[in-house]
């Protein structure tokens, strides 16, 4: 790799995979292409490690004309395309945005990168375009059925799970068809600093500590495996200078829980930062809420494979990761005023803590 292209780089992943690869690969120029939509941010690529290195681009993956130019410019050997809307209860409410992002952006981008390898060029060698993909194409399991591996079939439940599907066959379909260098990742359910504040885990951090409902829906029996996102980071990379084209691997986080025992964690965890709380203990502030349509009982990815072949395991236990990521939204009033979410929080925050996120 010398010069990589990196879509949705300043949304929460893609943001955090900037600063992993620009601090770990110190020859390499990383081009961020971004439409910064509402979990997008500028905010996110704010400090990076040698910045340099690196050239933000707003626009996009659709365009083929900028994306082509992008290729060519920057002479781009390498793509990782983690731009997706990534949200079930959007997708559920209003699938169209999953579909032209998820499915034709992929095309676009993957359009793109065939003219400029593969009819320009004429010579892929060393080029390399990766996806970033989702436990949830395998759809939901039964309690007592294994993790998926690699060669598990698709059978997607919900409009985003569908969309990432039809975006991997997209992207396996130009391997086979035209020969694009290719290999994927599915990662387990991803948490951690920077991640846009309507997810479970950032949510619930800034609920709990303003006293807020933290609503889980049914009966929060469902089990999702959780993955730090710097261990993300690190495989996400790992694939890139080890893995093999063609391949796909699967990437968990060793950590599967139930959402009701993820949000219990985040308030006892809070318990111990806020003794003094008048919220204290956190965990009554749970309300269980109507289940949402077609919700997934169980996600698992068996990682086998990428332990084997690349050599690849997760750092961060669940424990260890939480307290990170609890610590830095408690640190980072700043980049929720900058990002423009969260006021309420925001002010509670300055009222009640100083600048390294400290109760005074």
């Amino acid at each position: 790799m010398k010069n990589v292209l990196v879509t949705g780089g300043a949304g929460f992943i893609g943001s955090n995979f900037v600063r992993h690869i620009l601090s770990e690969e110190r020859e390499v120029r990383v081009v961020t292409l971004d439409a910064l939509t509402y979990a997008g941010s500028f905010e996110n690529l704010s400090s990076l490690p040698d910045p340099v290195r690196h050239v933000f681009v707003h626009g996009d993956i659709s365009d083929g004309d900028l994306v082509r130019r992008l290729i060519s410019e920057y002479a781009i050997d390498t793509i990782v395309h983690f731009a997706a809307e990534t949200h079930v209860d959007r997708s559920i409410a209003a699938p169209r945005a999953c579909i032209e992002t998820n499915i034709n952006g992929t095309f676009h981008l993957l359009e793109s990168a065939r003219y400029a390898w593969l009819e320009q060029r004429r010579d892929a060698a060393g080029k390399r375009f990766h996806l970033v993909s989702t436990d949830e194409v395998f759809g939901s399991l039964m309690p007592d059925n294994p993790p998926c591996s690699e060669l598990a079939p698709h059978a997607p439940g919900s409009p985003y799970a569908a969309s990432k599907s039809a975006g991997e066959q997209l992207v396996h379909s130009y391997a086979n068809t035209y020969g694009l260098p290719i290999t994927i990742t599915r990662y387990s359910n991803n948490y951690g600093p920077r991640q846009f504040p309507e997810k479970l885990v950032p949510l619930t951090i800034l609920n709990a500590v303003m006293g807020k409902p933290l609503p889980i829906y049914g009966d929060g029996s469902p089990v999702r495996d959780w993955i730090y996102v710097g261990d993300t980071c690190e495989a996400t990379l790992c694939v890139l200078r080890h893995g093999r084209a063609g391949e796909s691997y699967n990437v968990g986080g060793g950590n599967p829980v139930t959402n009701l025992e993820i949000v219990t964690r985040i308030c006892a965890e809070l318990d111990a930062r806020l003794p003094g709380s008048r919220y204290h203990p956190h965990r009554d502030l749970i309300q269980f809420v109507a289940d949402r349509p077609g919700h997934d009982q169980r996600y698992a990815l068996d990682s086998s494979k990428i332990r084997r072949e690349l050599g690849w395991s997760p750092r961060h236990s669940l424990e260890d990761g939480l307290r990170e990521t609890i610590d830095w939204y408690l640190g980072n009033r700043g980049w929720l005023a900058a990002i423009g979410r969260h006021s309420d929080y925001i002010d509670w925050i300055a009222r009640n803590y100083d600048d390294r996120g400290i109760v005074p």
